[in-house]
């Protein structure tokens, strides 16, 4: 059978072996959870939304005269109030369709249900993040929305700006799930964290002070969308996240994670440039899934930290950003991963493992199916060479520490690229060697200058791949002939953001 015949039928089955292992059947032992679709809970109470969006060509904001007329304290009581299992809706009043909050915190078995046409949008008062804020009580001084890069927090005093209190050193996030089970947020509606907005007293935004910290890896004080700790069963279903000003979703220390349909688009103003904006970010957690989503945003669309295990990616669609990730941080180690039926439109790179001696761990049993790409620059990075870039380089940069990367039983099968890119399959040393099976692997128009690999034993399955697997201390075994890759597998799969 010729290799688009076959990628052709395994995508065309794509859909019902998702279906069949999100139902109970664990595929290769990722999510070992019966994960079924999320059903939206009947409403305890209703709130009716008291202010109107203001429409441009980045989508909706709010009015500058509304942007002290918060809804934390009645969004919040109302999560206090009600009733495991029953949902707080937030809902349209006519022509008002906007919800404007500092923090808010989810209470176990409660879902904030946000209906379709209205967005809850995110305070850009840095006092309201600050620890210890409240709405009738925020805390000014603090280190929230502060970077010396920006002339503003505890070390920009040397630098001859005003010197500010240190705080707790950060923010609170815009949504935390802390200590609850079964906590959830769903609707057709959007979360909008105004990462692009001025924030208050500042003569910049969210993403403005971030930038600027980097050329010198400064620190900076910013807020997230949703972090979740200890949040066992948590959900987010068919909810649109927009503009964080940092990651979009967070969770850690969690066992049970499900996202289901969820639509993230930052910045959703494409002239616009949003750093460190990653999509969902599972950490120290296990038995996550994240399936039949969109993400399109400024860092890694997924990246999976530390300390995960059991975790399901199936039938997903990414956009711009940094690609389906796991690191950097790969300390005490990641492993059973399943990506099965991906698609990756104009990311930085595909299939991405990035780690360093200073941060890595053991990394095993991962497999990746059904992947498509197009313009994609490195469709395969599996590195121990990270050194805090969007892509790696080629070669170890001669990094020092004992925190050493080290992957292992790494399956790509029937992946394609439709376009050029780089390939980078590398172990640290010939110690700590990378093993990877490589079936039914094509990146059309690659060159053999743009495959790049070291310290490897790499397996060709019956199908092989369509470059030649050679570098320092390469090994081989297995079909050593290079397969021919005939028209594109991938027509049609590539589907507008949504």
């Amino acid at each position: 059978m010729r290799f688009e015949e076959r990628f052709v039928r395994v995508l065309a089955a794509a859909g019902a072996a998702a279906v069949l292992s999100l139902a109970g059947i664990a595929a290769e032992g990722q999510d070992t959870r019966q994960v079924m679709e999320p059903k939206i809970p009947t409403a305890c109470v209703g709130l009716n939304a008291q202010l109107v969006a203001v429409g441009d060509k980045a989508g909706d904001r709010v009015a500058e005269a509304d942007e002290q007329k918060l809804d934390t304290d009645r969004i919040q009581s109302a999560l206090d109030k009600c009733k495991p299992g029953m949902a707080v809706e937030l809902k349209a009043d006519g022509k008002k369709n906007a919800f404007l909050t500092g923090p808010l915190e989810l209470r176990a078995g409660v879902t904030l249900l946000i209906d379709k046409g209205v967005t809850l949008f995110g305070s850009r008062d840095p006092a309201m993040y600050e620890f210890g804020a409240t709405q009738t009580a925020p805390v000014a001084g603090g280190s929230c929305g502060t970077s010396p890069a920006v002339g503003t927090g505890p070390a920009a005093a040397a630098a001859g700006a005003a010197p500010r209190a240190a705080g707790r050193g950060g923010c609170r996030p815009l949504i935390s799930v802390t200590n609850v089970k079964d906590a959830a947020i769903m609707g057709d509606g959007v979360i909008d964290g105004r990462g692009y907005a001025k924030i208050l007293g500042r003569s910049y935004s969210w993403w403005e002070m971030a930038r600027a910290a980097e050329p010198k890896n400064e620190r900076y004080f910013s807020t997230r969308l949703l972090v979740a700790s200890h949040a066992d069963g948590l959900i987010l279903y068919r909810i649109t996240l927009h503009n964080s000003p940092n990651f979009h979703v967070s969770v850690n220390q969690t066992n049970g994670f499900t996202a289901w349909g969820v639509h993230l688009v930052t910045p959703t103003d494409k002239t616009l440039d949003a750093r460190n904006t990653d999509g969902i970010d599972p950490g120290t957690s296990e038995n996550i899934t994240v399936t039949h989503s969109w993400i399109d945003n400024g860092d890694d669309n997924i990246a999976i930290k530390s300390g995960v295990t059991h975790m399901s990616v199936i039938d997903n669609h990414f956009y711009t950003g940094h690609g389906m990730s796991i690191g950097s941080e790969t300390l005490p180690g990641q492993s059973f991963l399943l990506v099965d039926g991906l698609t990756e439109d104009h990311t930085t790179s595909g299939v991405r493992i990035k780690s360093n001696v200073t941060r890595g761990g053991p990394v095993h049993d991962l497999v990746y199916r059904n992947i498509c790409m197009r313009d994609v620059m490195n469709p395969i990075a599996i590195s121990p060479y990270y050194i805090n870039k969007t892509t790696e380089p080629f070669e170890d940069p001669g990094y020092t520490g004992d925190k050493i990367p080290d992957y292992k039983r790494i399956t790509l099968e029937n992946i394609y690229d439709e376009t050029p890119g780089d390939v980078l399959i590398a172990g640290l040393n010939d110690d700590h060697r990378t093993e990877v099976t490589l079936n039914n692997v094509a990146v059309k128009g690659i060159m053999q200058a743009q495959v790049h690999l070291a310290f490897a034993d790499v397996t060709l399955g019956k199908m092989g791949a369509n470059f030649v697997p050679e570098g320092k201390n390469v090994k081989v075994t297995g079909d050593t002939g290079v397969m021919k890759a005939g028209s594109d597998p991938c027509a049609g799969k590539f589907l507008p953001m949504r």
